[in-house]
């Protein structure tokens, strides 16, 4: 039996608890689902978006139960990702009636990437709106959350949202946000790695949607949100760009001497007050990191000299904040060199390239002695009342 989330409508996606990772590069310690969603009016039906390839012949059998899936009206495409238009091609070949819904851009997409012809399409604009018979559906454009071609689908009578990535979690566990304990940090995780390059977008969208009645949100992954207070909440905090007291230290270590420096800096800095999270990049995963990037306020980098500049760890860490760009204010970094220095260097050309102030940074010639473990908490106490002005302030 399929779930109904709202009066009319019901949950026909897809779960995944096998996958462990989405586009080679975001983990998936608890799978994931490709959530579809499927509107019943009293003269139309309407499906709001599909499911990853591979999963086309259990979305068919699930749209089946509620519905006549031969007689589906509309097929509606938030986003154009494979996770979310993987079985356009297999419903519309089911349904050979049912136009797909996209906006201007989707539509685009839908003829490059899935060879839909345009008598099967129906564009839409921001404000356009469906009606399936005392269920109406108007869309909203959300350009770059994560997509070009974004959009949102409304359903106005039961002010369900169907937000495709935004407030998405990726778990295969549950069917509503209740039934997660965890969900709002994975949906931390899930923001960090897919949206907060885009957060002036999603400010603005939370601003669109402040005057909505919302009653559920509907994700393209993940539980649907019947309390959605609490993630509308969570996202007004991570799309401002607000930090905390919280630093986030990651280091790599060759031969143990700079993981003794990550710990006698992290010791200083929860001494003063502040939050920190540890990792070793050697063994860091990527959504955790992706995570404690949102809201920290000062990012501090270790690692030994590697042929004259950064270790290999290092520098992926920095691409990662380059393309990720987190609200952080400040940075620092620490590390040892053998033969010739040169990672202190490259870091900070980085850090200032990326515009977060580099409040300091030691380099030391070999394994680090007394003296150079107290100037290491000296750069702590210099890092935390830093923190602490910008809180002031």
């Amino acid at each position: 039996m399929v779930p109904r989330i709202a009066e009319g409508v019901y949950s026909v996606g897809a779960r995944d608890s096998d996958r462990r990772a989405m586009d080679a590069s975001v983990p998936l310690p608890a799978g994931t689902t490709y959530n579809s969603y499927l509107v019943l009016g009293r003269k139309k039906h309407a499906l709001v978006d599909t499911v990853a390839p591979g999963f086309e012949c259990d979305l068919l059998a699930r749209v089946d139960q509620p519905s006549d899936l031969h007689g589906l009206d509309y097929v509606v495409m938030n986003d154009a990702g494979p996770d979310h238009a993987g079985a356009v091609q297999a419903v519309l070949k089911a349904a050979p009636d049912a136009l797909l819904v996209a906006s201007h851009k989707g539509a685009q997409m839908a003829r490059r990437f899935f060879c839909i012809p345009e008598q099967r399409m129906l564009p839409v604009k921001e404000g356009d709106m469906l009606d399936l018979g005392g269920a109406t559906l108007s869309f909203m454009e959300a350009p770059m959350l994560p997509r070009p071609e974004t959009m949102f689908t409304y359903l106005r009578e039961q002010g369900v949202l169907f937000s495709c990535e935004l407030f998405a979690a990726h778990t295969s566990a549950g069917i509503c946000d209740e039934d997660v304990d965890d969900i709002v940090h994975l949906a931390k995780r899930h923001f960090g790695q897919a949206l907060m390059p885009f957060r002036a977008f999603g400010k603005k969208v939370l601003e669109r949607l402040a005057g909505v009645n919302v009653n559920v949100i509907a994700p393209g992954h993940g539980p649907v949100y019947r309390n959605p207070r609490k993630i509308l909440d969570a996202y007004g905090t991570w799309t401002s760009g607000a930090t905390e007291e919280k630093a986030l230290v990651a280091y790599a270590s060759m031969r143990s001497s700079t993981a003794a420096m990550a710990a006698v800096l992290a010791e200083e800095l929860v001494g003063a007050g502040m939050d920190v999270r540890l990792h070793n990049l050697g063994v860091a995963e990527a959504g955790e990191l992706a995570a404690d990037m949102v809201d920290s306020r000062a990012i501090v980098l270790g690692s030994p000299t590697y042929h004259g500049g950064l270790h290999p760890l290092a520098l992926g860490f920095m691409d990662t904040l380059r393309y990720l760009r987190p609200p952080a204010k400040f940075s620092a970094f620490f590390g040892t060199f053998g033969w010739s220095g040169g990672a202190l260097k490259s870091a900070s050309e980085m850090f200032s390239r990326m515009g977060i102030e580099m409040t300091g940074g030691l380099e030391v010639h070999g394994p680090p002695q007394d003296k150079d473990m107290l100037a290491l908490a000296d750069l702590g106490r210099q890092i935390a009342e830093k923190m602490k002005e910008k809180n002031e302030g």
